[in-house]
């Protein structure tokens, strides 16, 4: 990596850690409630778990790019602001198979695996938290998507206690489409701060290789001018 990339950025250990954990987390409790879901049939989970899934996918990602440029970084954050989508396509898809066969999840299931899941959303929340003002949009994507999904455990939660009362499939789908709204609009989030970034970056390199070649360019015009005949 040249100079012009930014490698003097350094490389922020601490943040590569606590990311690293995060994905660590994330990745082992997808296995968890992805299986939960499949076996009672829940939209809701179903979108969670493949969003434990993403986030880990995304932790990784962060994790190698930390060292990396400002502008490479950027370009990053706008792929995983696309990845952000993945979670609300898979959630829309559950969905059409739900009302194709319409039977309620069984609720105890769905309660305790949406708290098991708040908790480890929760924690990755507050370890990213201290971190997010680090590497720009990438720690912003991973912060982002551990906040939505601390509120659409919660949700979860309170679909289950309505499915216990009511034995309907609506709190359960209702709560599946609400994930898919609160990535969208965090894929958007990442997407802007990331665009941002990439144009500032740009902005930024091209005003250093100008002063870096002014004076050479002054020189060659001295040299020039004292060469001329009288």
């Amino acid at each position: 990596m040249t100079s012009d990339d930014g490698a003097g950025e350094g490389r922020p250990d601490p943040v590569r850690r606590v990311v690293m954990l995060v994905a660590a987390l994330n990745l082992a409790y997808f296995g968890v409630e992805f299986t939960v879901a499949l076996a009672i049939g829940s939209v809701s989970l179903f979108a969670d778990g493949v969003d434990f899934l993403e986030d880990a996918s995304v932790s990784f990602l962060i994790a190698v790019a930390l060292g990396w440029s400002a502008a490479r970084r950027a370009r990053v954050g706008m792929v995983l602001a696309g990845v952000l989508l993945v979670p609300a396509l898979a959630a829309l898809w559950a969905a059409v198979t739900k009302l194709v066969s319409p039977a309620p999840p069984a609720p105890v299931p769905l309660t305790l695996t949406g708290a098991g899941a708040l908790v480890v959303n929760l924690s990755c929340a507050l370890m990213l938290a201290r971190v997010r003002a680090h590497a720009g949009s990438l720690t912003r994507a991973a912060f982002l998507s551990a906040r939505n999904d601390v509120a659409a455990n919660l949700a979860i939660i309170g679909a289950g206690f309505v499915t216990a009362s009511t034995q309907s499939i609506w709190p359960d789908l209702v709560v599946g489409l609400g994930i898919v709204g609160m990535n969208a609009g965090a894929a958007r989030e990442v997407w802007l701060a990331a665009r941002d970034e990439h144009r500032d970056a740009v902005s930024d390199l091209a005003d250093s290789r100008r002063h870096r070649n002014g004076p050479a360019l002054e020189d060659r015009s001295r040299t020039g001018d004292s060469d001329e005949p009288d």
